[in-house]
């Protein structure tokens, strides 16, 4: 059992006969009336995100979770597959587990979270940044840079991410995984 004080980003909780992983948080103390925390909470079995209210104090149930590195290695449409990267053992995972897979390119290495109590995986937490080649984007139009002007740009893996007109097909890219927005071009 955890109280409201402990909630943390990634924290895996029981709620409403489901496990969920908070996304966001936030505490608030308001002038008048009791203190409370404000939650974005994402479901690990259908990847469903809900808003909830948590009084403070509350007691929340809690899911002991361990992390494994694990290597992605391909996605047959439905199913992602990686491998555990100390005993070499695979596990296939469906999408909704997964918070960006559209990111993901095959040979990354990602943090997987296990249930401990009955070994099954929860959720995927890919790195902060991704680095990425762009395969296909329009070119800049000169002149229309008076603000920041972006363009969609395809990159390896399928994703589209906005980026600012310099960027070419072929450059390479930081990718913000949380977000799925461009950080910068990575110079060679």
């Amino acid at each position: 059992m955890v109280t409201t004080s402990d909630i943390r980003n990634g924290l895996c909780i029981r709620y409403n006969n489901d496990i969920y992983k908070i996304v966001e948080f936030l505490h608030v103390k308001p002038g008048k009336g009791p203190a409370f925390v404000r939650t974005k909470l994402k479901s690990v079995t259908n990847g469903k995100v809900i808003d909830n209210t948590f009084s403070a104090g509350h007691k929340l149930d809690d899911v002991r979770v361990e992390t494994h590195k694990f290597q992605y290695l391909y996605n047959d449409g439905e199913f992602y597959h990686f491998m555990n990267e100390a005993d070499y053992t695979q596990i296939r995972l469906l999408e909704a587990a997964l918070d960006n897979p559209g990111l993901m390119k095959e040979g990354e290495v990602v943090t997987v979270l296990i249930n401990t109590e009955d070994d099954m995986p929860l959720s995927v937490d890919l790195p902060a940044s991704v680095i990425l080649e762009v395969t296909h984007t329009e070119p800049g139009v000169k002149g229309n840079t008076a603000t920041n002007a972006t363009k969609p740009a395809t990159v390896e893996t399928g994703a589209t991410v906005n980026v600012p007109l310099f960027i070419n097909e072929g450059d390479k890219i930081k990718v913000e995984t949380e977000k799925g927005t461009y950080k910068e071009r990575i110079k060679e």
